[in-house]
């Protein structure tokens, strides 16, 4: 009889533990779970069009072997797109990342001397920045403001670019605006304004160097995925 109750001591014992050990699995599987959800909650990705309009500029440069000459740049005005990657941990504080793209064509031109045409380029826009939102919303939307830098790739188009190489500058950015959810909280539209600056390309080549800043205006709208 001893030898019984010992068995279903050590049983009982045994039991006991395979219960705390389920129980602390699936509460460390839940706490886990829950710590998953909450930072994939602060994860959307964004994708948008914009419209991208550029500003001119003008300086001077060396052409035919004349130093000073003044050059114009007006850049075209195009349609474009952006990609931007959010991790927000609390209204006021946010991160991103950018990726945009646009398809123009830079025209330069001597003033009263030899015209040199256009380049036709791919301009693409890698950038990181700071975003802050407001704590509550306003009319349905919740507005926000985001500023970074980064830098953006010019390459000319095989067809159009007159065999120029590609040359990357660095930018900078500001944009304003407003985000709303629709039908689901996690799916939303976004509205927004953007600038970005950046020193105009010259394709590494003297005779299109103008030394000058310049800037693009990014008025866009699109939607947001929130995991």
């Amino acid at each position: 009889m001893l030898n019984v109750s010992r068995l279903l001591c050590v049983r009982s014992v045994f039991l006991c533990l395979l219960l705390t050990a389920a129980g602390s699995t699936a509460k460390a599987q839940t706490s886990q779970n829950t710590a998953l959800s909450r930072q994939l909650s602060r994860i959307d990705l964004g994708v948008g069009v914009a419209g991208v309009f550029n500003q001119s500029s003008s300086g001077f440069a060396t052409v035919n072997g004349k130093p000073n000459t003044p050059v114009n740049l007006s850049p075209g005005n195009t349609g474009g797109a952006l990609v931007t990657l959010r991790y927000i941990v609390s209204p006021l504080v946010g991160f991103e990342g950018n990726y945009g793209y646009a398809r123009y064509t830079d025209t330069f031109t001597p003033f009263g001397t030899l015209p040199l045409g256009g380049v036709q380029q791919n301009a693409s826009e890698y950038s990181f920045g700071y975003v802050a939102h407001t704590r509550k919303q306003y009319f349905g939307v919740n507005p926000f403001a985001s500023a970074g830098l980064g830098t953006t790739v010019f390459r000319p188009t095989p067809g159009g670019g007159l065999a120029l190489p590609e040359q990357a500058r660095a930018s900078y950015y500001f944009s304003i605006g407003a985000e709303t959810t629709v039908l689901s909280p996690h799916f939303g539209i976004r509205a927004q304004y953007r600038q970005v600056f950046f020193k105009a390309p010259d394709f590494l080549t003297n005779y299109l160097t103008i030394q000058q800043r310049t800037t693009s205006y990014e008025p866009g709208f699109g939607f947001f995925l929130r995991f």
